[in-house]
């Protein structure tokens, strides 16, 4: 496979376009994060969750329609990049983008945002994470980033184990003060700093999710997470132990400026205080899929899984589509989107669909490929090609694509 450079990357683009009739097959983009021990749910053969050595760390995150880089110590230039393959070539969906713009994207997002400005992944953990935050924008914007929303659906076809934890630690409870957090702050090398104490843990379920703001403290725990979000990697971590495995400081201040890394006030302050202590808290941010129309007389359903408004704005949502064997439908969405198959196999428009048993690092596979704005909007056939099983796709969409998706709380009204 031949990697294009950047003065081929606009006819290589386009070709792959054609090819795939505005649809573009993208290789696998697996990610690792030194902190984590991978919950080995990925589909990776057992021998690769290593495949880039234990010094990076196991790979516990697969990205999808991604333009972003992995923000990782030691990464590659391209670590956390989505990759099209076509003809015996590949190159970056980023350079793409880039080359062809609204050819991809679609006039508005590229008008806009000169770039795909969202990616999604499939989080894999064997236990809980630390409680963290993702900065807000302005936060993000003291080091030249961006901050980051992001959402979580747990797909059924991927949990069929809930491996150590599955539950998320979310916010901080009701009465809980500054003094009590920044207390937890001054402990992080006694130990325990207590933070959890702080906070409570949700059950999490497959096949329902929850839509989180900035600043929110949350502690995943261990169901595969498909994770739609902005197209960030910032983070900070609140907790010092995890599992008896102390978290080192640098990840609770690595995206804040190197003045204020030693500053307990600085630090606490990037917590939205009200959004975390909110007695509703579910109510405001738990999501269970919403069909959208009535079609299962038809042989599928789509259905709504991340959905809703952060501080007004709709910066991303995501949809899973079920076909029901020996179904051919046409799919109209208004935008372009990235698609990960979970189940089944079948045809989108020209290319073949599967969902694989095994994967080995390197290798490519036929069930993740990104939806061309144009081709969207005129509808693409899809049809499942088995006998027995459903054909079920997950994709995300880019900002205030899908004015008409449910807000938070929806799914208690049907």
């Amino acid at each position: 496979m031949n990697t294009v450079c950047d003065a081929g990357v606009t006819k290589a683009a386009q070709a792959a376009l054609d090819a795939g009739g505005g649809i573009l097959r993208l290789a696998p983009t697996w990610v690792p994060r030194s902190f984590l021990q991978p919950g080995k749910r990925l589909k990776l053969h057992p021998d690769d969750y290593y495949a880039l050595g234990t010094h990076r760390g196991g790979i516990d995150e697969r990205w999808f329609g991604s333009t972003t880089h992995a923000d990782n110590e030691g990464a590659p230039d391209d670590e956390g990049l989505s990759y099209i393959v076509n003809d015996g070539q590949r190159f970056t969906l980023r350079d793409a983008v880039q080359a062809l713009g609204a050819a991809i994207i679609g006039d508005d997002i590229w008008n806009k945002y000169k770039r795909w400005p969202v990616y999604s992944k499939f989080f894999d953990n064997m236990g809980p994470i630390p409680h963290h935050l993702h900065h807000n924008f302005e936060q993000a914007a003291l080091l030249g980033r961006e901050g980051k929303p992001e959402s979580y659906y747990f797909p059924p076809q991927m949990n069929a184990i809930g491996d150590n934890f599955p539950y998320t630690f979310f916010g901080l409870e009701p009465g809980t003060t500054r003094a009590q957090v920044v207390r937890c702050i001054e402990r992080w090398n006694d130990g325990d700093n207590g933070i959890l104490d702080l906070s409570k843990a949700y059950r999490l379920k497959p096949g329902t999710g929850w839509l989180v703001g900035p600043c929110i403290l949350h502690a995943p725990g261990s169901l595969l997470t498909y994770e739609p979000q902005w197209g960030s990697d910032v983070f900070g971590m609140y907790q010092s132990i995890v599992e008896g495995r102390p978290v080192p400081w640098s990840l609770l201040v690595k995206d804040i400026p190197q003045d204020k890394q030693q500053d307990i006030d600085f630090i606490v302050d990037q917590i939205d205080w009200e959004a975390n202590v909110d007695p509703s808290f579910k109510d405001h941010h738990y999501l269970e899929p919403i069909p959208d129309g009535d079609t299962e007389s038809e042989g599928y359903v789509d259905r709504w899984i991340d959905y809703g408004r952060i501080a007004g704005k709709q910066w991303f949502s995501a949809k899973e589509l079920t076909v029901q064997p020996g179904v051919k439908m046409t799919l109209k969405d208004n935008g372009a989107s990235s698609v990960i198959v979970t189940q089944g196999r079948g045809r989108i428009g020209k290319l073949p669909l599967e969902c694989p048993t095994m994967i080995r690092f390197g290798e490519l596979t036929e069930d993740e490929v990104f939806i061309g704005a144009k081709a969207a909007q005129e509808g693409i056939v899809i049809e499942n090609l088995g006998k027995a099983c459903p054909l079920v796709l997950l994709r995300y969409f880019g900002p205030e694509v899908n004015p008409q998706a449910p807000e938070v709380g929806a799914y208690r009204k049907g």
